[in-house]
């Protein structure tokens, strides 16, 4: 299949704040298009999608967002007849965020505006649109817009067992692994996380290391999701997911094939959540391949709110 025939891909989100305790969204006005939209924008060359929605949102709004739970897609056809897949994310942002805006008017975007929720519809110029802001306020209106999540990686492709002479632990990536790290450092980073635990396997410090490096954060090397020990049944990973579900903060936990289902399980069972198949899909992560789940901040038992899964832009 040819790219003229690919679906062209994009990205974007619902950027909200809470003024006077309701919500308000961000639209943004296109000059040369004379139409009203929710910022988004076509997936780059060797980009992943969280990523590009970031970006999107950076050039055409000035706002840094952080990536909260997904809104799921819209699908259209463009004038040309190729088909348009556009992935959206809620994303809320605080006064800071506003203070640190570097938007200008430019050839594209004449302004942007925050809306009323309410008003919203009426503002925006496509029913696609609408749709995504429908499935924002059924979040809001459960009180599940304000989420926090905790990613689990599988580390990248390793060298082979059979090839390697030392212990299990101290296998390092290939050079496939090493760009497997590398593509999907700028789309976890995203999402916010604000800690980094690792494995202690070299594999897996290897690929959380370009992600530390872009966030500026430290690892912290844990035995308790090694493979080492989950074969020897010493490991503990209720403790860790237990820990980050009542920091109720964004975390990465980087680990192994074997230990990542025990992960998403434990955290499906900790919020009370059954499993569905996209928790399933969530725990059969190929090597460089990360889950994210997003779990609710309002209430008193935080629940999953939505699960996505992503893996690295390889040619």
């Amino acid at each position: 299949m040819s790219d003229s025939t690919l679906p062209v891909l994009a990205a974007g989100a619902v950027v909200w704040r809470l003024v006077d305790g309701k919500a308000r969204v961000l639209l943004v006005h296109r000059g040369d298009r004379a139409d009203v939209s929710l910022p988004k924008g076509k997936l780059d060359p060797g980009e992943t999608l969280p990523q590009t929605a970031v970006r999107e949102i950076a050039e055409e709004t000035g706002l840094a967002i952080v990536l909260g739970a997904p809104l799921g897609t819209v699908e259209y056809t463009l004038p040309s007849g190729r088909e348009k897949i556009v992935y959206y994310w809620s994303a809320e942002v605080d006064d800071h965020a506003l203070e640190l805006s570097t938007f200008a008017p430019n050839n594209e975007i004449a302004s942007v505006e925050w809306v009323p929720l309410e008003k919203v519809r009426k503002k925006l110029s496509y029913a696609h649109d609408i749709d995504v802001i429908d499935r924002f306020e059924q979040r809001l209106d459960a009180g599940q817009a304000r989420t926090f999540a905790i990613i689990a990686l599988r580390h990248g492709t390793a060298v082979p067992p059979s090839t390697w002479d030392g212990p299990d632990s101290s296998r390092p990536l290939m050079q496939r692994g090493v760009d497997q790290a590398l593509s999907i450092a700028p789309a976890i980073a995203a999402y916010g996380p604000v800690k980094l635990i690792s494995s202690s396997a070299a594999r897996c410090l290897a690929t959380i290391a370009p992600l530390a490096g872009r966030l500026g954060l430290e690892v912290k090397s844990s035995t308790a999701v090694s493979q080492d020990a989950w074969e020897t049944a010493t490991g503990d990973v209720e403790k860790v997911v237990a820990k980050r579900l009542a920091k109720r903060k964004t975390a990465v936990i980087c680990s192994h094939g074997p230990v990542l289902p025990d992960v998403i399980l434990e955290i499906a069972r900790l919020t009370h959540t059954r499993t569905d198949s996209a928790l399933r899909r969530a725990a059969e992560l190929s090597t460089g391949e990360y889950a994210v789940v997003h779990i609710a901040l309002d209430g008193v038992t935080p629940g999953i709110v939505a699960v996505e899964s992503h893996g690295p832009a390889l040619a």
